[in-house]
């Protein structure tokens, strides 16, 4: 994988289509990007989940193109795409298909179902334990074609089958979307809603121990076909601490709540603190098209004895405060007040969390490129999207306030903005700059209000010292390649460098 930021992507509410991605990449969007995570963009991209329910993830969405434009992307850039390890759409052939033969279809070890994971019954305690980002039991009734009604796992909709990974159609299924993806040109996998995979009797379901195993041998799988693999989870930061050691890459979710805690109070204290001990082999990010995770930097979920990266007072004024800056709209798109609920999300777009405030927003981009891994862009906060509220009241879903459908002309006027001037800047300053390819230091004895971040290479010699003051939201970094060295303290076109 390249060492250059990546752009987080849906084909058709950005570009279009899957060749409008790759007018951008080479066109306005030159020298920012090494790759591009394209969100599901399987067959159908417009299901009950943004397409995160595939009902064939083996093709490529006709509206958007063809497996042959993915390799065209992918002949100039890493692509990454979702592996929808835990469910199916309830559509699929193969859902359908037991649907109508039951014990005789050939995917009838696919589903689970309540009594496959309980055999002998559940208890009220067994099903309390069950860990699920929504409110409510992880099952739907479905009425089998003979009349009879089957209690499906459903951990997220009711539209989204889980499947039992660990039988041979299970596994089968898994397997023939990774052979689509190597044939089509995908180099980087993202595991998505892997944490939910396994299920075991009298367990939270969640994370547990079969799951580390799991993930370690679908790594492997994934590898075989010379695919670099990303784990998407939410959870308790030891746990992404010591599940980045399976796997290729891991997202750092406490990363844009801590940003963000980091610009309210002025306190660097918990950011310093997960510096010192987040993985490095990591996606970065602020805004992905999920919300900002809370989660990520609260209590372990089932001890709260042990304590998070953020106390749960400070988790309250950060919520309050994105209400707050945002004018009550995360609120409207959070929780009971939209219809696709999640515990542990707060929806909003990342600049509206900032009051649409731009010193702010470049601030935060700087702490996210100059940590190490590599940044993650969402296209909606490259282009300085604001809380989409039309779309929220059309679809009651409350991440759709942070999933805009960009028209053409509204490309062109972002771009035309200095806040998206300095984006690109900056990214290109992140993938052209040799010191990031040296060694991370943070500088430990700056102030409560500031951090001082660098990074050092001897061959060839490259160095960036930058202090950052989130009292007066300003700051500057020492910049050198070889015997030149600047000082920067803006990335508009026009700074006094």
């Amino acid at each position: 994988m390249r060492n250059s930021p990546q752009l987080i992507t849906y084909a058709d509410r950005l570009a279009g289509d899957l060749q409008g991605v790759l007018q951008l990449l080479n066109g306005p969007f030159a020298g920012a990007f090494g790759g591009v995570h394209i969100l599901p963009f399987f067959d159908p991209i417009d299901g009950a989940d943004a397409g995160f329910d595939p009902r064939d993830h083996t093709s490529v969405d006709q509206r958007l193109g063809t497996w042959s434009d993915i390799a065209d992307i992918s002949a100039h850039f890493d692509v990454m795409a979702d592996l929808i390890v835990n469910h199916v759409s309830s559509n699929s052939a193969q859902f359908q298909n037991w649907i109508q033969l039951g014990h005789e279809s050939q995917w009838d070890e696919m589903f689970l179902t309540l009594s496959s994971v309980f055999p002998h019954g559940a208890s009220e305690e067994d099903l309390a334990k069950i860990y699920r980002p929504r409110p409510g039991l992880p099952f739907t009734t479905t009425t089998m074609r003979d009349g009879t009604d089957r209690l499906v796992w459903t951990t997220f909709t009711s539209d989204q089958i889980d499947i039992d990974v660990e039988s041979q159609s299970g596994s089968a299924y898994l397997d023939s979307i990774l052979n689509a993806f190597a044939s089509g040109g995908v180099n980087l996998v993202r595991l998505d809603a892997v944490g939910y995979a396994i299920k075991r009797p009298g367990t939270t379901c969640f994370m547990l121990p079969e799951t580390y195993e799991f993930i370690e041998q679908l790594a492997e799988r994934c590898r075989s076909h010379s695919m670099e693999v990303l784990l998407e989870i939410h959870g308790f930061y030891e746990d992404q601490i010591s599940i980045a050691k399976q796997v290729d890459l891991v997202y750092d979710f406490a990363l844009p709540p801590l940003v963000l805690d980091a610009i309210y109070t002025a306190d660097t204290n918990p950011l310093k603190e997960w510096i010192t001990i987040r993985p490095t082999n990591c996606i970065t990010v602020l805004d992905t098209h999920d919300g900002i995770g809370v989660i990520d930097v609260g209590a372990h979920p089932n001890d709260p004895t042990r304590p998070g990266l953020l106390s749960p007072e400070r988790i309250n004024q950060l919520v309050n405060e994105i209400a707050r800056r945002s004018s009550g709209e995360s609120t409207r798109a959070t929780g009971a007040a939209a219809s696709n609920l999640d515990l542990y999300q707060v929806n909003c777009t990342y600049l509206d969390a900032l009051g649409n405030d731009v010193n702010s927003y470049i601030l935060a981009r700087l702490i996210q490129v100059l940590l190490p891994g590599v940044p993650q862009v969402y296209y909606v906060g490259l282009l300085g999207g604001r809380n989409d509220l039309i779309l929220l009241d059309e679809t009651r879903v409350g991440r759709d306030i942070n999933r805009h459908y960009y028209t053409p002309q509204e490309i062109l006027s972002a771009l035309d903005t200095p806040l998206v001037e300095q984006m690109l800047n900056l990214l290109r300053w992140r993938a052209e700059h040799p010191a990031f390819g040296g060694d991370f230091e943070l500088i430990a004895d700056s102030p409560q209000h500031q951090l001082h971040l660098r990074w050092t290479r001897a061959n060839p010699l490259a160095e960036i010292t930058a202090v950052i003051d989130l009292a007066d939201l300003r700051f500057s970094i020492s910049d050198r390649v070889g015997d030149v060295e600047v000082t920067t303290t803006s990335f508009k076109s026009d700074a006094d460098h």
